[in-house]
């Protein structure tokens, strides 16, 4: 870790602008290096969207083979591996136990608080930095640069003005307005030539044109124990053509969401993109092969009406007959063969991603092709970006924290040693 000996810290100052996992990741490396750090956020309390994220079970980070969990951030890999590189997995781990708190490993390979919960790791997290000397200022809006240099700030006694050797921008992407990542730093940046790729939706659900019968039965039911296989003609999604994923997801009101539709996002929000809609298929029954589905629907069924056919040979039930009645055509739902094969293979049509704000994270942001390798912007020296506000994406499962920490980690090392550079200088 770089640190400034007292002369050169003497007086010396970095603004961290944003509260959340990447911002305090860089308070605590900058206190550490001996400068004063002065904390600024928009909301009245830091780490809102790491509470949230952290209510259902604080998913800290992936326990899988560092070569898969770098391969889960797709084509940005080679600019967030240097990153991991000074903090990864399981450094991650390190540090939360010197927080005081414990953690285990999961069924999935997925990283866990104990106790499952975010708001004792950021509480031991702000306790200790306090104690380093960080200075936290709520309800702080950032609003750009005025003329002399100085950091423009919103608050509720009225506009304030605040002077810094360094600044360090940590503002998240445009996901979760309401906790603060809104995304108003884009015009602020981009009125002084910083390149940023427009921000998009991640880890997100998408549409569905759904009958208006469907949608009231079944919004909000679990499809459990299913499979989605897309064809993606060998390149949108990074993988294999007929990328097969088992898992489980929700219908929605407006389509569909959770865990196994945000393992796929950013390939079918992609493709969307390029042709307007996407196409998958849902196995009904993953664990099944296709000729006992076969034989199972080809057995006569009597007086029974095909629902509880299918639930009395095949299981199957609730929304997932609803889904067959709903994309299914009447004269196939009779045909066994057609059926079968339907079940194998029932092809849903996505029609868009739904809006940024309801993602859980969102894509694009200031491109590394901006940054050096410090993760300081190239057109405004000293100046230093971390966290979701880069241009990079991940799934669920702790890659997104894990990122943010390490970007925040380098950035506040980049600021230490630009520090120390212009001091020599």
């Amino acid at each position: 870790m770089t640190s400034l000996n007292h002369s050169e810290a003497q007086k010396r100052t970095v603004a961290v602008i944003g509260g959340g996992p990447a911002g305090l990741m860089a308070a605590e490396v900058l206190a550490a290096g001996g400068v004063q750090v002065e904390v600024y956020d928009a909301m009245p309390s830091v780490g809102r969207k790491f509470l949230l994220a952290g209510k259902g079970g604080m998913n800290l980070t992936h326990s899988e083979p560092y070569d898969a969990f770098l391969s889960r951030y797709g084509a940005r890999r080679p600019h967030i591996a240097p990153l991991l590189d000074q903090f990864s997995p399981d450094a991650l781990r390190e540090w939360v136990h010197a927080l005081g708190i414990d953690t285990f490993v999961g069924s999935s390979g997925r990283v866990f608080p104990t106790d499952m919960k975010a708001a004792p790791l950021l509480r031991a997290w702000l306790h200790r930095l306090r104690q380093a000397g960080v200075q936290f200022h709520m309800r702080h809006r950032w609003l750009g640069w005025r003329e002399a240099g100085t950091l423009s700030f919103e608050t509720p006694q009225g506009a304030r003005t605040v002077s810094a050797d360094a600044v360090l921008l940590a503002l998240g992407g445009g996901s979760w307005a309401r906790l603060g990542s809104d995304a108003k730093w884009v015009p602020l940046l981009a009125r002084y030539d910083v390149p940023i790729a427009p921000l998009q939706p991640a880890n997100c659900g998408f549409d569905v044109g759904w009958s208006e019968y469907f949608r009231a039965r079944f919004a909000g039911d679990h499809l459990k124990s299913i499979a989605i296989t897309v064809d993606n003609d060998g390149n949108t999604l990074n993988e294999q053509p007929g990328f097969r994923k088992q898992g489980e997801f929700v219908v929605t009101a407006h389509g569909v969401e959770g865990s196994l539709i945000y393992a796929l996002a950013a390939g079918l929000r992609d493709r969307i993109v390029a042709e307007g809609s996407v196409v998958i298929h849902l196995d009904l029954l993953p664990d099944w092969p296709l000729q006992r589905v076969i034989d199972e629907v080809s057995r006569p069924r009597g007086a029974r009406s095909w629902s509880s056919h299918l639930q009395s040979r095949l299981g199957l039930k609730g929304v997932k007959t609803g889904l067959l009645r709903e994309l299914v055509a009447p004269a196939d739902f009779i045909d066994p063969l057609s059926l079968a094969n339907a079940i194998k293979a029932l092809p849903l049509t996505l029609l868009a991603p739904r809006p940024i704000d309801e993602a859980i994270s969102s894509a694009g942001g200031v491109t590394f092709e901006g940054l050096d390798q410090h993760l300081m912007l190239k057109a405004m020296p000293g100046v230093f970006c971390a966290g979701e506000m880069l241009d990079w994406e991940a799934p669920t499962g702790g890659y997104l924290l894990s990122a943010c920490l390490a970007s925040g980690r380098v950035a506040g090392n980049g600021a230490l040693s630009w520090l120390q550079r212009v001091a020599v200088a």
